[in-house]
């Protein structure tokens, strides 16, 4: 016998940035958070390294930032979503740095900031050299930890949605050692991260497969450009799985892009050389690697013995690999860093089923378009939860019955790699209509292996929303059509809801 909870208050799926941000936000209202992992862990929040994009110098103003956010986006970011979240930018950093983040400060006390690619100004307040994504989930797990309306549940998975017969989200189905559980709440937030793991070289944790968005399109839930994936242009390619990231951070204080014989490439492909948009950089490393030249990351004059307590993390992971960076080239390629593209939200996370929230890079909200800014991830997250968690505590319970629910089905390991390959061959830097024909035949072979699962979802519309958008745009590259379009257009997917599985007695 399943056992079934009635949680009067916010269900929380989901523990990096943007729920445990919502889950603060969401008091006095008691909060329910679901994580797969020990707090800090399995989340992409705690391995963010550059920092967070804010307008909080005299020189700046939330309206460039704006600016900077909408010109990234390559005409699919929402105006009004990116004024938000440049506008409310600076509190969101201030409050994050009243719970106990340690960001780094100027001598008179303010925050010292630093420039990435594609701002126009120097706006990232960081932590240390890269050590913004853990210092910051420290102090905000610290405050969950410490407040008594929040209750945290760790080792528990996401199995599925538990809808109403009109389709409203009612709760979850969780899964935690082995034992199923439906717990019911009148509001349910998907926080549940990107889809990294659903490519071969990535830096994000290997649990990030996508799974809330993929149950969000089942349950009929509008989804808005899948096909947008930002590959972060310097992982280190050392053959871990995921890749340690080479923060933007170093380009930003002067590192070069060399070749193997120690020539600097970059300012072949792009104005901007080094500090120019994140799609550019990473195609530019994908052409030198396809053409034998090799990539490698040179920070030895622009960071060099400063490296140890400069960039603690990425110093940490060259020397484990026998690199030192401080007198070798860090050999870098790109890797899947981050979906743009999910579950369609307004301006407070709500989706287009009622009962249903989403926050972080699970969403869309807007602010992205079809390349995300770099550093405004962890903006976006702590913003948009907080407006979620506030906006979540007013809901009441509705009156409707919950339908019966079975777990989706699972993707075997060995399937899942098969996919990973494919994924990162056909769906990454550079797509032609010839790879996501492969790569959808695939998908389809292995539904009919192991059933519409969400993480073949997930790829699914990746692969599809791909092969229907005919140009490239932002962090599409489509090499048989590599022209932009002059109309900008969004792909929003809105799948038939699956009827509910229901559990066999």
């Amino acid at each position: 016998m399943r056992e079934q909870i009635h949680h009067d208050g916010v269900l929380i799926v989901g523990a990096g940035l943007a729920g445990l941000t919502a889950a603060l936000a969401a008091a006095p209202r008691p909060v329910l958070v679901l994580s797969p992992a020990p707090l800090g862990q399995a989340c992409a929040s705690a391995w963010a390294q550059g920092g967070m994009a804010a307008a909080l110098s005299e020189d700046d103003s939330p309206a460039l930032h704006a600016a900077d956010t909408i010109t990234a986006g390559a005409g699919l970011v929402d105006p009004a979503a990116a004024r938000l979240l440049t506008g409310e930018g600076p509190d969101a950093v201030r409050a994050l740095a009243a719970l106990g983040a340690p960001f780094n400060r100027d001598p008179d006390g303010g925050f010292s900031q630093g420039l990435e690619a594609a701002h126009g100004r120097p706006r990232i307040a960081r932590v240390g050299g890269d050590q913004a994504g853990a210092k910051i989930m420290q102090a905000v797990i610290a405050a969950v930890r410490a407040a008594p309306h929040i209750q945290v549940r760790e080792d528990a998975r996401l199995r599925g949605l538990i809808q109403d017969s009109q389709g409203a989200v009612r709760g979850v189905l969780a899964e935690s050692a082995g034992r199923l559980t439906e717990i019911l709440a009148p509001a349910t937030l998907l926080a549940t991260g990107g889809i990294g793991g659903l490519y071969a070289v990535t830096t994000t944790p290997a649990a990030a497969q996508g799974v809330g968005l993929g149950l969000a399109a089942l349950a009929g839930a509008r989804i808005v450009d899948p096909e947008f994936v930002q590959f972060h242009p310097t992982a280190i390619d050392i053959g871990a799985d995921p890749a340690p990231l080479a923060t933007e951070a170093l380009r930003g204080e002067g590192a070069k892009l060399v070749n193997t014989d120690g020539t600097a490439f970059m300012a072949h492909y792009a104005e901007a050389a080094e500090l120019g948009p994140r799609d550019m950089v990473a195609r530019a490393i994908h052409a030198e690697r396809a053409a034998g030249r090799g990539a490698f990351l040179d920070a030895r004059e622009a960071v060099g013995e400063e490296f140890p307590h400069e960039f603690p993390a990425v110093f940490a992971a060259c020397m484990a690999a026998g690199i030192d960076p401080r007198v070798m080239p860090i050999p870098v390629v790109p890797a899947c860093h981050y979906h743009m593209g999910g579950v369609a939200t307004d301006l407070t996370g709500r989706t287009s089923l009622a009962g249903l929230w989403a926050a972080g890079e699970c969403a869309s909200t807007g602010v992205h378009g079809a390349n995300r800014l770099a550093s405004n991830s962890l903006l976006e997250a702590a913003v948009f939860g907080a407006r979620a968690g506030r906006d979540m505590r007013e809901v009441q319970t509705p009156r409707t019955a919950p339908l019966p629910v079975a777990p989706a089905p699972d993707l075997p390991d060995a399937a899942l790699q098969i996919l990973r390959q494919a994924m990162s061959r056909d769906a990454g830097v550079l797509r032609d209509a010839e790879g996501l024909k492969r790569l959808l035949n695939l998908v389809a072979d292995l539904k009919a292996a192991h059933g519409e699962g969400p993480i073949l979802t997930v790829a699914g519309l990746v692969a599809e929303a791909a092969l229907a958008r005919r140009e490239s745009r932002g962090g599409h590259f489509r090499a048989d059509y590599p022209q932009t379009l002059d109309w900008p257009r969004h792909t929003v997917v809105t799948l038939p809801a699956v009827p509910p599985r229901v559990q066999a007695a």
